[in-house]
């Protein structure tokens, strides 16, 4: 069975966004000397609320929805600095020291193993997506990405010393991806990416700004965040989706298969392989590595959540896989040109978006804003594998609401 599983890592730290609001101060220092940073960059990780130090290394946030965030701070020659904090109705008061780097500023960045174009354009494709929100997606610092691939272990690494910015013209913003750790292993077939990014709101004409509110709307809605909200509130339905118990089976018949495929080609190795060692390989490459088993009556919300029983906490799980179907929307027009799939697979469906959830703890919390309290703790595949920076959002963000009806007159 072969898949690409996304592990958005960089989605952390910012659950419970609450209708209450709370305010958040503090100060960057010198990690060594102590001294204030003035104009140093701090922002909450995942979201669109940033500022800038005072000439005393001051800053505040004077109204930051309730809940959990990493507070990080940035300056030129110096190491981020992050701090967990929890947001709530009492005022809180961070102090963020920064260790300086071993470069500083004015000195001359070396990089010993420049990455190749064709390693660079890998990377690009993988973290921005090849869906159409990603295609209006640019890196505008490639200089500042580093790329590396290790072909023994066939894996593809990226990071940057600074940031990596992307504007995604599609949604409207502009993406500062502080700290970026990617990999992605090319056996495995996972792509994983973390980080702290932080968004800024684009200044557009009033049809861009039009555009780019109906775009984060048709961004959210059938996303993971919109399912686990979903859940959340109790109703799946009125959300548009349908979750689907799916069983996976190994195929016992796979090890022995791949095992003589693997001895064929070494022992072939340097030679021309004759028509009954590809007819073999052929045989071989069709034994698939493990069966599904997708149950078609939906999964009752008992079976996928736990609610506490003081009401106030809401936990995810469910046995086996979870195929998650929105019924509200069809695939991206790129989803079945881009996807990678076996040869004897069949096409996705043209009018849903199918997404599989696989669960890797007993059960993981969801905040009140539809985000795990472990994003660590699930894999995603199939659709909301292909989804990546083209339509990422915010945690902050919330769709608008529905167009009331309009008021019949009385007659």
């Amino acid at each position: 069975m072969r898949r690409y599983l996304l592990l958005l890592l960089s989605l952390v730290l910012a659950p419970g966004l609450a209708r209450a609001q709370g305010s958040l101060s503090g100060v960057v220092q010198d990690s060594v000397t102590h001294q204030p940073l003035a104009f140093a960059s701090v922002f909450l990780a995942n979201t669109t609320l940033g500022v800038t130090t005072t000439e005393q290394g001051t800053f505040v946030f004077k109204s930051v929805p309730a809940g959990s965030y990493d507070v990080v701070g940035s300056y030129v020659g110096y190491r981020l600095a992050k701090q967990p904090v929890t947001v709530g109705a009492a005022p809180q008061e961070v102090t963020l020291r920064l260790g300086p780097t071993a470069n500083r500023l004015g000195e001359v960045v070396v990089r010993p193993n420049p990455h190749r174009a064709d390693d660079y354009q890998k990377f690009v494709e993988l973290f921005l997506g090849r869906s159409t929100f990603s295609a209006q997606c640019r890196i505008r610092n490639p200089d500042d990405v580093l790329v590396d691939f290790n072909a023994d272990a066939n894996e593809l690494t990226a990071s940057s010393y600074k940031f990596v910015q992307v504007d995604n013209q599609a949604l409207g913003y502009r993406i500062k991806y502080y700290g970026l750790r990617f990999v992605t292993n090319f056996n495995q077939h996972v792509v994983s990416f973390y980080g702290q990014p932080v968004f800024e709101e684009m200044s557009g004409s009033a049809r861009q700004q039009r555009r780019w509110t109906a775009n984060r709307a048709k961004a959210y809605h059938g996303s993971l965040t919109h399912f686990l909200q979903s859940v959340r509130d109790g109703d799946l339905t009125a959300g548009g989706f349908l979750a689907q118990r799916l069983r996976i089976i190994p195929n016992r018949r796979f090890a022995r298969a791949d095992s003589l495929a693997r001895q064929l080609r070494n022992e072939r190795m340097g030679t021309v392989f004759s028509r009954a060692d590809q007819d073999s390989l052929a045989r071989w490459a069709r034994v698939p590595q493990a069966f599904s088993m997708l149950y078609t009556r939906p999964r009752p919300l008992d079976s996928l959540r736990r609610v506490s029983a003081d009401g106030q906490h809401v936990y995810l799980r469910f046995v086996d896989n979870l195929q998650v179907s929105y019924l509200r929307e069809g695939p991206d027009p790129l989803y079945q040109l881009r996807t990678a799939l076996p040869t004897n697979a069949p096409l996705p469906p043209s009018d849903r978006q199918v997404s599989q959830l696989i669960l890797l703890e007993p059960e993981i919390e969801i905040q009140p804003n539809g985000q795990l309290t472990n994003p660590l703790g699930v894999f995603t595949d199939e659709y909301w594998g292909f989804e990546k920076m083209g339509e990422f959002l915010p945690v902050n963000y919330r769709p608008p609401a529905p167009a009331a009806a309009p008021s019949q007159p009385t007659p």
